[in-house]
């Protein structure tokens, strides 16, 4: 009996297969590096939730209402010292200097946080989409972001809000128009090295759309370095509300840390010695905005190793 030899069947050639970035569990990998390896990173982060419990729990910790004028027998409680019943004092109109600092931290967080994730999200999409499109969307992205670095930024902040109604979503808005170009310039220049790389390709082979390459396989390579660039926003957002309240710009219904310091310069504290009233909301702004400087300083070292120190 002739033996016959069979001819191999055509296999189905699978579609291309690729590793696939895992967002979630890379970004927790290294957050949990960057507050591992930094100590100052790890106490911007305490810094924060410890401002961030006491912003939540507000009305238990404060024992007056932050506009409440305190009177006994008719006759206001104003300029009163610091003592057991006033922490830090009174305000010349009879406002507890206390209760007014731990409301203080619920705009400063506001503003903080609200700032920081509108111009991650802003920054990183003008990023992505420039970066790997390029050609003219590149142009037209990367010149709106050289307009956005000629604009000088505190100036642009209290010129819009004047222009406003004045509140601290106006305030928001007006840094998350121009706090965008940092960036979205190094999310680019990030997205211009990934968008090369072979699991990119693999993507584009087996038929995968423009946006699905952007959104689900390039922007989770980037997630830390907007999470950078997001907490250094939290930093320059805390410390622009400050100065435009402390300008006269911010909202007048809202108790802030600058709303503080504005008051307490107009009421000459200072040259009558009431420094319980100016040093607390200013070491309170100075503490976030260190918490947001470090905890982005930890990024750094995290994500460009050659920062560290040898």
């Amino acid at each position: 009996m002739q033996n016959v030899e069979q001819q191999p069947t055509a296999a189905i050639v699978p579609p291309p297969t690729f590793k696939r970035p895992m967002p979630l569990t890379g970004f927790i990998r290294t957050n949990a590096e960057v507050f591992q390896r930094d100590r100052l990173a790890l106490a911007g982060l305490v810094i924060f939730i410890f401002f961030l419990i006491v912003a939540i729990f507000a009305p238990v910790i404060a024992p007056y209402d932050p506009q409440d004028v305190i009177e006994e027998g008719g006759i206001w409680l104003s300029n009163e010292k610091p003592s057991f019943e006033f922490l830090l004092g009174t305000t010349n109109i009879g406002r507890d200097i206390f209760s007014q600092l731990v409301y203080g931290s619920r705009a400063a967080l506001l503003v903080g946080f609200s700032a920081a994730v509108a111009v991650s999200i802003i920054g990183t999409i003008i990023g992505l989409l420039s970066g790997y499109y390029g050609g003219w969307i590149d142009t037209i992205l990367m010149r709106l972001a050289d307009v956005a670095f000629g604009i000088p930024f505190l100036p642009f902040i209290i010129v819009l809000t004047a222009f406003l109604d004045p509140s601290l979503w106006n305030i928001v808005f007006a840094m998350a128009l121009l706090l965008w170009r940092d960036t979205s310039r190094v999310i680019r220049s990030q997205v211009l090295i990934i968008k090369e790389q072979a699991f990119i390709s693999a993507a584009r082979v087996s038929g995968a759309s423009d946006m699905r390459i952007i959104f689900l396989y390039v922007a989770p390579s980037i997630l830390p370095l907007s999470f950078l660039y997001g907490s250094l926003a939290i930093g320059w957002a805390i410390l622009t509300e400050a100065s435009v309240s402390f300008l006269g710009f911010g909202d007048p219904d809202a108790v802030s840390w600058g709303f503080m310091l504005q008051d307490a310069f107009l009421s000459q504290a200072l040259s009558r010695g009431a420094y319980y009233w100016f040093i607390p909301p200013g070491i309170c702004i100075m503490l976030t905005v260190m918490a947001g400087f470090f905890i982005g300083r930890g990024y750094e070292e995290v994500l460009f190793p050659r920062l560290r120190r040898r």
